[in-house]
């Protein structure tokens, strides 16, 4: 596609065409699991990442035209539409529309369905990653492509697409931090009085309901809890008229392919199971991911033990530092987490709509401000 001296950036359309040793051999040091080969290439085989669901892949691959050398990779894939992503541009796709044009499909840098920041340009050299930008930019051109968004990269390359114009676009999550608790006691003791109660009582409700909680390694997890882990992720989507992202085989596989990596939480009632909660872990750099959550039984608090409290606890346990907990969700504030600003990176090619989206995202950045002190202003830790 794009060439130069000795470079060459070309379209690869499945991850399993490059090899797994040379994906993570140019994986940053604190890439994580997401960006792990073996993850992307199962949304790809088990059909949760395709041109059927949306999410077609065409990531562009740095390669030394010299000795055919892997020097780089963004993961990118063409989307049709905009779900699963955890940054939303609904109205822009809806105001290309009424004036004619075609939003979809976008060129997106992500890990699908994760709103986890992350290294989006894989190269060890500042000059191969900004020929990364500059192959995602005439890969737009090359294919008349309206737009490219690199979601939740990581500082370093936020630096290089400011310098492409690219616009920033901010957003709130709500991460915990470990303090070096040694149990969960002294983590409620750096709340206020109120949230403390508050968090007592939730837990003695799920109590007294006679529910207990198994900790599951993805090393331990059988193919019964696995199936019965899916039953309740799906459930969650079902209850709201919707389809999951992720299928049973893909949850099948992932234990198997990452056992390592994955944490389960398992609640029962009467011995028998009837909640579940996964986290994505991240030992060697002690970060932790609250993912998925379902109920089959419904029960006061429940989720906020199970996705909550008992990740907080395992952290603690585990010696894990930071739990992030996902997209959005003022709620978790009060159990814990505090807010944090994550940011996006968008491209569009029409001049026009680029102006009138800096503009919108200049009165975004300061609602976002806005919001974060008010947030500053609830915060539940003691002073």
């Amino acid at each position: 596609m794009s060439q130069q001296s000795n470079l060459e950036i070309r379209v690869v359309k499945s991850i399993t065409a490059i090899s797994e040793d040379d994906w993570n051999r140019i994986l940053p040091k604190d890439a994580g699991p997401f960006l792990q080969h073996a993850f992307l290439a199962l949304l790809e085989e088990t059909g949760c990442v395709s041109i059927d669901t949306g999410w077609e892949p065409s990531h562009l691959a740095l390669y030394s035209t010299t000795d055919d050398e892997l020097l780089g990779v963004m993961p990118l894939y063409l989307k049709t539409h905009s779900y699963g992503e955890y940054v939303f541009d609904w109205s822009w796709a809806e105001a290309y529309a009424m004036n004619g044009l075609n939003y979809y499909p976008k060129a997106l840098s992500a890990i699908p369905f994760t709103p986890a920041t992350g290294s989006r340009l894989l190269a060890s050299s500042k000059e191969h990653q900004e020929y990364l930008i500059n192959g995602l930019l005439q890969f737009l051109t090359q294919f008349n492509i309206s737009s490219a968004h690199v979601l939740f990269p990581s500082s370093i390359d936020t630096q290089l697409m400011e310098q492409s114009k690219f616009l920033r676009r901010e957003a709130i999550q709500f991460h915990w931090q470990n303090q070096q608790f040694d149990n969960f006691d002294q983590f409620l003791a750096t709340l206020t009085m109120k949230r403390r109660k508050n968090i007592k009582r939730e837990r003695q409700q799920v109590r007294d309901a006679g529910i207990t909680f198994l900790q599951v390694p993805g090393e331990q997890m059988t193919e019964e809890l696995v199936l019965f882990f899916y039953r309740c992720y799906a459930a969650t989507y079902h209850e709201r008229q919707s389809t999951p992202y992720l299928n049973q085989l893909f949850f099948q596989k992932w234990v198997q392919a990452m056992p390592e990596s994955l944490h389960f939480i398992i609640a029962k009632r009467a011995d028998q199971p009837i909640a579940a909660a996964l986290l994505v872990v991240d030992k060697e750099h002690k970060k932790a991911y609250g993912r998925y959550w379902g109920a089959l039984e419904h029960h006061s608090c429940l989720h906020f033990e199970t996705a909550f409290y008992q990740s907080i606890e395992y952290c603690i346990s585990s010696g894990i530092e930071i739990l992030e907990g996902g997209a959005q969700g003022e709620h978790k504030m009060a159990r814990g987490f505090m807010p944090k600003i994550v940011c996006s990176y968008h491209y569009l090619t029409n001049p026009s709509f680029a102006d009138a989206v800096e503009r919108f995202l200049e009165r975004e950045r300061l609602g976002i401000s806005a919001y974060r002190d008010d947030l500053a202003e609830r915060t539940p830790l003691r002073e």
